[in-house]
């Protein structure tokens, strides 16, 4: 099993105040050649003639921004590509800057382009956006021309209300208007059709969106997945029911086939891991252990034919391929990684006789977002412009470190000090607390020592940290039988977590053994569990400090919300802060944890 990192998770943390170089990616094309009589662009010219049967619509996408304006930093802003020889060698990619140009250049010469995505444009935002309600990302994603998205989990970080607000546009409700011009919200439809209103039953926005040009018209459907309540605080979903992603589909693909819309795209905020990790990976190649598996797997094989393409996303993985769909017919399902770094390149070939796609021609690519080609101007004012405001609270030193701190990993080294950093919040307050534990999504990003900016290599910022913890957690304290403690780390690996483990990130003192080569609850060695060398006694009581989504029983480890005796603490971020400003100095800066805490075997 590979290392496993979590994408999703909770509410945001708020302060007040193409073509160039692309590289071509994974062909997922379902025929080797167009229908016979295809036309690339329009073709009645003049004299009246009528336009082909068949015209190209050129469908990009991209998913999962999470207000990343900026080239995302460390292995964030990286891409792996698979050479002709076998070896991979990493590209350096994303910003929006760059994303813009390289949109704008792939729509280049196409009369009938649409940009849709596939949610989590907001949310888990870096400080430029986060620190002002993601207001800069939607103005981004106006200026980047985006048609529709559906919504993601992160949608709902701050609850519907706040959603609403980013759609429709108005000041914040408390920290007011952040420049002299209220803010207008997106001028793209947010999809939601399986997020409804419990006391009405009905979508708290647009289910479908359907474009049109010349004839031409091709319906969008957005779902996010079904479990968003498992992975966002409570208050963020408060009143509302997450349904079927298949069922609500295949609902509204028959509402737009009444409304003689044949041609159909679902935006689907829920994904699958590919066998590889390189971007341009051939998931459709023959071979033990090719393709594609996860959830989205099986929601391709049971939505209906009568959609013609998936736009996929939420596990942050790469792919173009095709799957079977109910009738046995393969169907393009994409995903282009996060943060900005691809961009999808599917053509449809839309027949004007029957209104529907010709699956036999679908063909898609996906594109590297690199740094090498020129700004988009109207980004870099974007960004100066918001970077300006965020200023005084970004650039803040709040620690020092000696050496990157990455986030990857099934232990990570930034995760483990995240631990370390709740566990001696914890202590402050109460001395008895004995162990910290981090849910793995809640890390967002690493430390880099190289400067962003002009703060200096090594220098932590409020911003860095901001980007690694954004989501306003508190740090709770609660206590656990010995017992219960073996089975919160039973329920990182079985039951809703069995297929995908989201192994919590430890503190110092905590050692235990991971079976990879064992199923469910079986892959914690029990005996091996210990802490500071003593094996977990089942009926003595252990005090643990989480953060507040864990608290709850968030990532489906339902016993962490078992506790007694809770105390809630500060900010987790502020916590983090006073870690570093404890334990480092420009002299004597912190060394990046081993992450040795856990032992996996494969």
């Amino acid at each position: 099993m590979p290392a496993i990192s979590q994408p999703h998770h909770r509410r945001r943390r708020t302060v007040r105040l193409l073509a160039a170089a692309a590289g071509l990616a994974t062909v997922g094309a379902l025929a080797a050649a167009l229908p016979s009589t295809a036309a690339a662009g329009e073709s009645g010219k003049s004299g009246g003639k009528a336009p082909s049967r068949y015209q190209d619509v050129q469908l990009l996408s991209f998913n999962d921004l999470h207000g990343n304006l900026e080239p995302p930093s460390g292995s964030s802003g990286r891409v792996t590509e698979l050479q002709a020889d076998g070896t991979t060698k990493t590209i350096d990619a994303g910003g929006v800057e760059y994303l813009a140009t390289h949109l704008r250049e792939a729509r280049a010469g196409n009369k009938y382009s649409i940009t849709a995505a596939g949610g989590d444009m907001v949310g888990a935002s870096p400080l430029i956006s986060g620190l002002f309600h993601d207001e800069p990302t939607i103005e981004a994603l106006n200026g980047l021309d985006l048609d529709v998205t559906s919504v993601g989990n992160h949608e709902f970080d701050e609850g519907a209300k706040e959603l609403a607000r980013l759609q429709k546009g108005g000041c914040h409700p408390t920290a007011g208007c952040y420049t002299d011009e209220e803010f207008e919200g997106a001028n793209f439809p947010y999809l939601a059709a399986n997020v409804l209103n419990e006391k009405t039953g009905k979508p708290i926005l647009k289910p479908y969106w359907v474009w049109k040009k010349n004839g031409v018209k091709v319906g969008f459907i957005g779902v996010t997945l079904e479990d968003t309540p498992g992975v966002v605080s409570a208050e963020g979903v408060k009143g509302l029911k997450f349904k079927d992603e298949v069922e609500t589909i295949n609902k509204y693909a028959k509402e737009l086939q009444r409304q003689g819309v044949k041609s159909i795209v679902a935006l689907i905020h829920e994904g699958g891991a590919p066998a590889s990790a390189s971007y341009n990976y051939d998931c459709d190649a023959p071979g033990a252990g090719d393709g594609i598996s996860g959830p989205i797997v099986d929601i391709a094989k049971n939505i209906t034919p009568q959609v013609d393409a998936l736009v996929t996303g939420h596990t942050h993985a790469a792919y173009a391929c095709t799957i079977n769909d109910p009738a046995g017919n393969p169907r393009t399902v994409t995903s282009a990684a996060s943060f900005g770094r691809l961009y999808t390149d599917t053509t449809l070939t839309y027949d004007r006789w029957t209104g529907d796609i010709a699956r036999t021609a679908v063909k898609s690519a996906n594109h590297v977002v690199t740094r090498t080609v020129a700004k988009a101007t109207d980004m870099t004012e974007l960004i100066s412009r918001w970077n300006t405001l965020a200023a005084p609270i970004g650039n803040r030193a709040i620690g020092y470190i000696s050496a990157d701190i990455p986030s990857t990993g099934t232990e990570s080294p930034m995760g483990d000090l995240i631990a370390d950093a709740q566990l001696a919040h914890g202590k402050q307050l109460d001395p008895e607390t004995d162990l910290a534990l981090m849910n793995p999504g809640g890390v967002r990003a690493g430390l880099t020592y190289a400067a962003k900016g002009a703060e200096g290599d090594g220098v932590v910022t409020y911003a860095e940290g901001f980007t690694v913890q954004p989501f306003s957690n508190t740090v709770n304290l609660q206590d656990f039988t010995g017992a219960q403690l073996i089975k919160v780390l039973q329920e990182q690996v079985s039951g809703s977590n069995a297929a995908s483990p989201k192994i919590l990130q430890p503190s110092s003192g905590l050692t235990y053994t991971l079976d990879l080569t064992k199923t469910g609850a079986d892959r914690i060695v029990v005996d091996s569990v210990k802490l500071d060398g003593t094996a977990i006694d089942p009926a003595a009581t252990y005090r643990v400090a989480t953060n507040s989504f864990l608290a709850g029983g968030g990532d489906g480890i339902t016993t962490l919300g078992l506790g007694t005796n809770d105390v809630v603490g500060t900010d987790d971020l502020a916590a983090l802060e006073q870690y570093l400003l404890a334990n480092s100095s420009a002299t004597s800066p912190i060394a990046p944890p081993a992450a040795n805490r856990i032992t996996i075997l494969k």
